[in-house]
């Protein structure tokens, strides 16, 4: 019988041991996804994704999801299930993977945890904060806020409330947004939440890996994926979503695509232009996704290609 012999944390487990949790991380049109379809193959094993718009329906073509025939060479899981009316976060995300993840363990097979969204590696490894679910309608009341107060001031509203945000600079809408909504619907400080203890959401420690190429040749792949896109049905996914009428705030309305489509179907880019821009956006994209992990996930070990990810863990093989 072929005994596969991983390497990580610098020790050696044999597949037999106990079931694996493996992260395969990198910015997007880097490869993991074939990386991770490759090594679940060889080590009988199942996809989970962390890609955070992956997890949105609507959106096939434009996020880049497994094709049909790839979801069928394995079992792939959070593809595809949040409606594009919802919003998907961080936390919502672990507290989804995390029983998945435990059920992949309990059939004794490997759980392959694939994408870009290095705060979801986190969630799962360093466990969340335990913040009530905010109602939708403070939600929509922090944006009002926002915009009748102004950046610089709403920054100012949120300081007052809970100094430590202070580090914020005032163009990070997201996260003073964030302060603003948890002070108002509980009266406590977001800081306050953020500094009481968390547990991993995991049972095992997971073995890393980040798919990390040359930057020319990624900045190649990010030009081809974009180019594809528009010529596989992407134009048509995004007039779909548009026909929806969503709330241009959510998450699903800002995907990669979405914004530079929107434009072409409404009459402001034509073709060219708006391919050009796409693929301006998917190298700017894929260039924030890596510095978020040089600078968050120093520790990950670094591939140049979804070949060396696969062979990574792959020590020996008698």
């Amino acid at each position: 019988m072929s005994v596969i012999v991983l390497r990580a944390n610098k020790a050696s487990e044999t597949i037999e041991d106990k079931p694996h949790i493996i992260f395969i991380a990198g910015p997007t049109a880097g490869g993991k996804s074939g990386a991770a379809l490759a090594l679940c193959e060889r080590l009988s094993g199942e996809i989970v994704n962390a890609d955070a718009m992956q997890v949105y329906r609507d959106l096939r073509v434009v996020t880049a999801r497994p094709s049909m025939s790839d979801e069928a060479r394995a079992a792939h899981h959070l593809y595809g299930v949040i409606d594009g009316s919802e919003r998907c976060s961080a936390g919502r995300w672990a507290r989804m993977a995390a029983p998945i993840i435990e059920a992949i363990g309990a059939r004794g097979r490997a759980a392959i945890v694939v994408g870009g969204a290095g705060l979801y590696f986190r969630a799962l490894e360093e466990g969340l904060s335990p913040i009530p679910e905010i109602p939708s309608e403070i939600r929509a009341m922090a944006k009002r806020r926002r915009d009748a107060l102004g950046p610089e001031k709403f920054r100012d509203e949120v300081i007052a409330r809970d100094d430590a945000m202070t580090k914020l600079p005032a163009g990070d809408a997201q996260r003073l947004i964030r302060a603003w909504e948890v002070f108002e619907a509980t009266g406590q400080k977001l800081s306050e939440f953020q500094a009481l203890p968390r547990a991993p959401m995991i049972a095992a420690p997971a073995r890393r890996v980040l798919v990390d190429p040359p930057r020319e040749a990624l900045y190649a792949q990010c030009d081809a994926r974009a180019a594809a896109m528009m010529s596989s049905g992407a134009i048509e996914e995004v007039a779909r979503l548009l026909e929806r009428g969503l709330d241009k705030d959510l998450p699903v309305m800002k995907a990669l695509g979405v914004p530079e489509i929107s434009a072409l179907l409404s009459g402001d880019m034509d073709e060219a232009a708006c391919l050009a821009a796409l693929q301006q956006a998917t190298r700017r994209f894929a260039k924030r996704q890596l510095t978020w992990f040089r600078n968050q996930a120093a520790d990950w070990p670094r591939v140049e290609n979804p070949a060396a990810a696969v062979e990574y863990f792959f020590a020996d093989e008698d």
